[in-house]
């Protein structure tokens, strides 16, 4: 059963609302808080795969699995990618096929233990879908091995 989670929030808006329309904290409220896209990813240049590792960004709160600086990680983080409405075109492709900017931009449902279906924050973590007490800092890893970490049951 789906929850209006907050007064700033549309009853279910992801299925009302195309990602364009949607109101800021509209579009926060889609991450699911999985930790997924804050995890270091290597891209085959033969298939163009993009491969996923369990180190994540130095910035990621593994307890949390959420950025520990969220208002400055681009200022923090040169390579952060802050996602939009206007460049998840370009962006959908490497974000994890559980995501909900993904998953909404190619026209799937958000799955039942989102925290928008479920009402509860934590569902992502009961699931299985989070990456919370599953990472390595990249601070701890020679970015040189990051192909020793690949996740290879993602």
């Amino acid at each position: 059963m789906s929850k209006k989670v907050s007064p700033d929030l549309r009853p279910v808006f992801w299925e009302n609302v195309t990602l364009e329309d949607m109101t800021p904290p509209e579009w926060e409220a889609l991450c699911d808080g999985c930790g997924r896209c804050c995890l270091l990813k290597l891209e085959d240049e033969d298939s163009g795969e993009i491969l996923y590792s369990n180190v994540s960004c130095r910035l990621f709160d593994a307890d949390t699995c959420r950025c520990a600086q969220y208002a400055l990680r681009k200022q923090m983080v040169a390579g952060c990618v802050v996602l939009s409405p206007e460049n998840i075109e370009r962006i959908a492709y490497w974000m994890p096929e559980t995501c909900a900017y993904r998953l909404l931009f190619d026209g799937q449902k958000l799955p039942d233990w989102h925290p928008l279906i479920s009402g509860d924050p934590n569902s992502v973590h009961r699931a299985g879908i989070s990456m919370q007490g599953k990472t390595v800092p990249e601070y701890e890893v020679d970015h040189d091995d990051l192909e020793d970490y690949l996740i290879r049951d993602f």
